[in-house]
């Protein structure tokens, strides 16, 4: 595409955002005002769906597409690394992957808080719909947390622990199943991620309906994801050496 195209595409997009974000500006509230639409509608979602964190409700019933779209580019920023980073054709793998020498004490650190740190992102992620967290907090906390095998000084046992393959499937997995949920909801109800299941109490483990479901395929769909991104990086540091002039 050429500069002046891009440059046209650019100023028509901007243009059109600008135009919105005035219209959303001059329609705000007055300052000071007691009239809150958003903050009343976003209570009396969250407690009709019987969904504690009202964060979650936000943005699964009344910010679904804005949570797609997060995903979307979560993903799609995945794609982008794993295409920047694959191996050229004047790379090649070596064998010396050893990270030098680790303190005792980080090592075995990073041995007892792994295990700790992934059931906590797995907790984050599972009582999302019920208390501060969700699916984006867990999944972060689950795809960096496996990386503390690396912290503790074993670069091969983090390789065997997190093969990449199973988890770009895991990836795309997570993000269909939160679109697929969506679009079920959309042909029933005729609104995007519109909440199907019935409720069964507030406060519950199984409460909320989809946001809960919502909940855990976000978190698979970020923990993948987290975890490919930091595989490639990983590899373009350790494993992959530009191959010297002469060589095979």
């Amino acid at each position: 595409m050429s500069r002046t195209a891009r440059t046209v595409m650019f100023a028509a997009a901007g243009g059109a955002v600008a135009v919105f974000a005035v219209l959303a500006v001059v329609r705000l509230p007055a300052f000071g005002s007691p009239y809150h639409p958003y903050r009343d509608h976003a209570f009396l979602a969250g407690v009709a769906h019987d969904t504690a964190n009202l964060v979650s409700s936000v943005n699964f019933d009344q910010r679904g597409l804005d949570t797609l779209g997060e995903e979307t580019i979560l993903l799609a920023s995945v794609m982008g690394v794993s295409v920047l980073l694959r191996r050229a054709e004047d790379e090649e793998e070596h064998d010396d992957r050893s990270v030098g020498w680790v303190l005792d004490a980080t090592r075995l650190g990073g041995y007892i808080i792994l295990p700790v740190t992934v059931l906590v992102g797995f907790d984050v992620i599972t009582h999302g719909h019920l208390t501060p967290g969700g699916g984006f907090q867990g999944g972060v906390v689950v795809g960096t947390g496996i990386h503390l095998m690396y912290v503790a000084g074993r670069y091969r046992s983090l390789e065997r622990m997190r093969p990449t393959t199973p988890f770009e499937w895991g990836e795309a997995v997570g993000a269909g199943a939160f679109a697929a949920m969506g679009v079920a909801g959309l042909l029933v109800s005729g609104a995007f991620l519109a909440n199907l299941i019935s409720y069964t109490g507030f406060g519950q483990l199984f409460s909320s309906g989809t946001v809960a479901l919502l909940n855990g395929a976000v978190g698979i769909e970020v923990a993948s994801g987290v975890m490919v991104l930091l595989a490639k990086f990983l590899e373009q540091a350790i494993v992959l050496r530009r191959r010297e002039d002469g060589e095979k």
